[in-house]
């Protein structure tokens, strides 16, 4: 437990890292279903109220839920397009009692999912945690860039230029502050960033006067959910989905935090997904899940403190209680995120290289597990629309790179080396999960 300023500080960092991302999923099913300007705001404040309790009930625990490590709850991309169909179906009572029964599924085969983890070698979590950064680059690229490729001016100079400025000073505060300063230095690259971007004129603060001041997140407020077969079959799969990510995220954090990952807390992390999805049917929010973003900055700053990420929670809950508040964080450039993006994502990567450097290759199959799987977690960022000819339930496991890529390496290790002993032996220290 930190100083009441630090935690508050590293706290932010975390919020500001991952507020962009937190806000998408909203902003894309408002647009894509046509709601008004304020359902949308509605739908932020209760997206971002929902996200603080799903993070704080992830990092204290409740009850028999929560893992007690430093992993920050949001909203899935996975689950996107399924609730747009949904919703231009059912509305959005139906999206939420899809949602709602999903979150339920999800908590009781909670127990059985995580027996799976003896699936979960060094060379299968190496393999993952290393798709993970890998896929998450070219969202910060995209932020870097303007954020919105459709638009005119994507990929200006004037854009690229700031996101360079902003990884620079990411990495001189990081190589040249010490301690605490050093730690916060994603923040003091985003705090000064964007005071030069607003210098140039790049920073739009227009959505500060016109938010409101408290904004209340009451149950059912778009009406009583309505529960359809096929929708909740749909979001089931798609929770599936989430838990195989959910997986990896806990353990790439596990090996940051050199923390080893159980049966039991994997159970205990993927409840609380569960639970927390079931919430935000409740609280006219979405699915859940640990939020792959900020597990680079975990590595990064080198934080391991679990209560900084409630910290985190906290904040989160009071920026959805808050909307002026929420409305300033938003206001930071896409190409100021970008930079900061870039240095996070890739420390990603870095951590699932450093993992699969303990590995032994020679005189065993696990070069092929590693290339294989990270082929096919690149198919979609190569080409995304190369599953477009399958089923829709194919699609919705295949089109999330990290998923497609952790089910290749779990399948062929298992084919490969087997899974009643550990496939490998390790170069130095060794931590087996299982």
């Amino acid at each position: 437990m930190l100083p009441f300023g630090q935690l508050f500080t590293y706290g932010l960092q975390h919020v500001l890292a991952m507020y962009a991302g937190a806000v998408a999923v909203p902003l894309i099913i408002a647009n894509a279903l046509g709601l008004s300007k304020e359902q949308l705001i509605y739908l932020i404040n209760a997206d971002l109220f929902t996200c603080g309790i799903a993070t704080l009930i992830q990092t204290l625990g409740f009850w028999n839920m929560g893992i007690r490590i430093p992993i920050i709850q949001g909203v899935t991309f996975a689950a996107v397009t399924p609730m747009i169909i949904i919703g231009k179906t059912h509305g959005l009572t139906g999206i939420y009692g899809s949602i709602i029964v999903a979150g339920i599924v999800t908590y009781l085969m909670s127990p059985y999912f995580s027996r799976l983890i003896r699936f979960f070698p060094p060379v299968v979590t190496g393999t993952i945690i290393t798709i993970i950064g890998v896929t998450l680059m070219p969202v910060a690229v995209r932020w870097a860039a303007g954020g919105n490729p459709a638009a005119k001016d994507f990929a200006a100079f004037p854009y690229i230029c700031m996101a360079l400025i902003t990884l620079v000073l990411v990495l001189f505060f990081y190589r040249y502050f010490k301690g605490f300063l050093s730690n916060i230095a994603v923040l003091l690259g985003l705090i000064c960033g964007t005071v030069i971007a607003a210098a140039f004129g790049m920073v739009n603060f227009s959505q500060v006067p016109t938010a409101g001041w408290i904004g209340i997140t009451t149950p059912f407020a778009f009406g009583m959910p309505t529960f359809d077969f096929a929708s909740i079959l749909a979001m089931v799969l798609v929770m599936l989905v989430v838990m195989t990510e959910t997986t990896g995220d806990c353990i790439a954090v596990g090996e940051i935090i050199e923390k080893p990952v159980t049966q039991e807390d994997l159970t205990r992390c993927l409840r609380a997904d569960g639970f927390s999805t079931m919430l935000g049917g409740i609280l006219n929010s979405f699915p859940y899940t640990a939020f792959a973003q900020n597990v680079g900055l975990v590595g990064l700053t080198k934080v391991k403190s679990r209560f900084v990420v409630a910290a985190a929670g906290a904040i989160l809950v009071l920026l959805g209680l808050f909307p002026k508040l929420a409305a300033i964080i938003a206001a930071i450039p896409s190409p100021v995120l970008g930079g900061a993006g870039i240095a996070m994502f890739g420390m990603v990567a870095a951590s699932g290289i450093k993992t699969l450097s303990k590995v032994q290759f020679d005189g065993t199959h696990n070069i092929m597990v590693v290339a294989v799987s990270m082929g096919v977690g690149m198919i979609t960022l190569a080409v995304p629309n190369f599953y477009h000819n399958f089923p829709s339930w194919a699609q919705v496991i295949l089109h999330s790179g990290i998923t497609a890529g952790s089910v290749a390496a779990i399948i062929l290790n298992a084919v490969l080396n087997g899974t009643d002993k550990p496939a490998e032996p390790a170069i130095g220290k060794q931590e087996y999960i299982g």
